[in-house]
């Protein structure tokens, strides 16, 4: 079959079913039946000058449960009910053809089609007493959230551990620098109100770039990010950074989940169909470095609701073109880990695993490497006094031969311990510190500053979002506490980069436009619903100045 055509199979025994053909409309919206819990969505014949099939599965508030695209490298989705969590009756999967010679470019409201549904014959009926028993127990739950919207609703939370409220604590060694929390991080299900997508932060001196997010009915095209936590943003030279995946209000997965930051004025360009070949999928948690040899960017790991990821791809910053590794070796599904570049190999430390249900998800103590030019994982022989399991740490590349390991969590307990590793020696090591050392905290943002000293901001201490900021000397193994108004905003999950620039647009002293070092702080969360876009500058020389 040459003729171009997008087709849908709906539940695992349904029959594909064309949406789109060559010479039709180029949007179609059709209404997924109730009985259905598994929807796959494919493109066959020649791609011509198509671009892109953009596709959503929203909710009965017209609300995205989960996004995807189609591409000429990247041909067939598929969604299930078990992943998203807010895929409820009344689901509808909107598919919109990008590019080509389209012969109906309406972009109205698409018509809303019905689908075949399919019955075998040798099935019984599909609704159960038991569903109707706990769509009403679910009815009865809402009213009660209403009566009582103070309280915090008992939903179960990817990759976050108990509030421990209900539940006794599991008995963990004691160890230096560690206190229970509840890792009630960002608990914004779908029947709360307070989630706000790009939201700003009220800073009164604080040098910052904000952008509201659209609502999802509104078609404008954004201007920037939506608010989110749980992204990357990886500097790929003095002038631009590569913003990817993240998170927003309602646990809904981003649906621009890809930016190229200009910092000479600080603007935004959507990236996701500048690139070929098959982007990742959406994710949260993942990581994402840059390789300056090869002028490449590798994300790996993350997770998606219930689905957790291992893959590794890379995005060659020359020719913009996705190519996902097939790699040899072991490595397990990982999140929240930590990922440093080291002459040319990935080393990561750390991180989520899933365990099969009902067993909690566990943290890792391992160490892996990633060697790129072979494409193979391995685990290399470490010696000394190694971090316990974690995840949600910072990770800090010192003087090109130094990883220095901070804070994170292991349900139910936070740390604010310190490890050093020798790439050397390849040898662990406690780090004794001196100073003010940050409380207890995972998933704050970390940044090198010099050759001898780095950043740690914000982060979650299993109650609260935390906005204090601290810079660790490691000639003194000091910790100094910083306090700016840059850097007041309680936020966690955000990202903090530094790069050479120019001097910003804000920037009216003196020294503007002359080079220097700037901190860059994007997004992030404050556990109250509050996901932010807004992207704050600090100058370096500022930061150490105020030591």
């Amino acid at each position: 079959m040459d003729e171009f055509g997008v087709y849908a199979v709906f539940g695992v025994n349904g029959p594909p079913q064309r949406l789109l053909r060559a010479e039709g409309s180029c949007r179609v919206c059709v209404a997924v039946p109730p009985s259905v819990r598994l929807v796959v969505l494919f493109s066959s014949g020649q791609w011509g000058d198509r671009v892109c099939v953009n596709a959503e599965l929203n909710d009965a508030d017209r609300t995205p449960i989960t996004i995807g695209k189609l591409t000429p490298y990247n041909k067939c989705l598929s969604w299930e009910q078990w992943e998203e969590e807010t895929w409820t009756d009344g689901v509808t999967l909107n598919v919109a053809v990008e590019g080509g010679d389209l012969m109906k470019a309406d972009y109205n409201e698409p018509e809303l089609l019905a689908v075949m549904e399919y019955t075998p014959k040798d099935t019984v009926a599909p609704v159960a007493a038991r569903d109707l028993k706990g769509k009403r127990k679910r009815d009865r739950a809402s009213e009660e959230e209403k009566e009582n919207d103070n309280k915090v609703p008992k939903t179960e939370e990817e990759n976050t551990s108990s509030d421990g409220s209900e539940e006794k604590a599991t008995p963990v060694r004691k160890v230096r620098g560690q206190t229970k929390c509840g890792q009630k991080l960002f608990s914004s299900g779908a029947g709360e109100t307070q989630g706000i997508v790009g939201k700003t932060p009220p800073q009164s001196a604080a040098r910052t770039k904000s952008r509201q997010a659209k609502t999802p009915t509104q078609t404008a095209p954004l201007l920037g990010p939506s608010g989110r936590w749980g992204q990357t943003l990886c500097p790929i030279d003095a002038q631009t950074a590569i913003l990817i995946g993240g998170q927003g209000a309602r646990m809904q997965f981003c649906k621009d989940p890809m930016w190229k930051l200009c910092t000479e004025d600080l603007s935004w360009v959507a990236a996701e169909t500048l690139a070929e070949g098959p982007t990742p999928e959406a994710r949260i948690g993942h990581t994402a470095i840059y390789d300056p040899d090869s002028k490449r960017i590798f994300v790996f790991g993350g997770s998606k609701n219930k689905k957790w990821f291992n893959d590794v791809h890379i995005l060659d910053t020359q020719s913009w073109k996705w190519t996902m590794v097939e790699a040899r070796g072991n490595v397990p599904p990982l999140a929240y880990h930590s990922c440093s570049m080291f002459q040319g190999e990935l080393f990561v430390l750390g991180g989520v695993f899933p365990r099969p249900n009902p067993e909690p998800d566990g943290c890792s103590d391992s160490l892996y490497i990633f060697d790129p030019q072979l494409s193979i994982w391995y685990q290399p022989i470490v010696t000394g006094d190694q971090p316990s399991p974690r995840s949600g740490h910072s990770a800090c590349v010192m003087q090109e031969r130094k990883i220095y390991v901070f804070g994170g969590w292991d349900t139910p307990v936070c740390y604010n311990d310190m490890y050093m590793l020798d790439l050397g020696l390849m040898e662990f090591s406690g780090v004794k510190t001196t100073g003010t050392a940050p409380s207890p905290r995972s998933w704050h943002g970390s940044a090198v500053l010099s050759d001898t000293k780095f950043l740690i901001h914000g982060g979650y201490n299993g109650n609260n979002a935390l906005s204090d900021a601290f810079i660790f000397d490691i000639d003194t193994n000091s910790w100094t506490e910083v306090t700016l108004p840059q850097l007041s905003v309680p936020r966690a999950g955000h990202s903090i980069v530094t790069m050479e620039t120019t001097g910003f647009p804000e920037d009216t002293d003196a020294n503007a436009g002359s080079v220097g070092k700037t901190l860059l702080v994007f997004g992030g969360g404050d556990n109250e619903g509050n996901f932010y876009s807004d992207l704050t500058s600090v100058a370096v020389e500022e930061l150490l100045a105020a030591i």
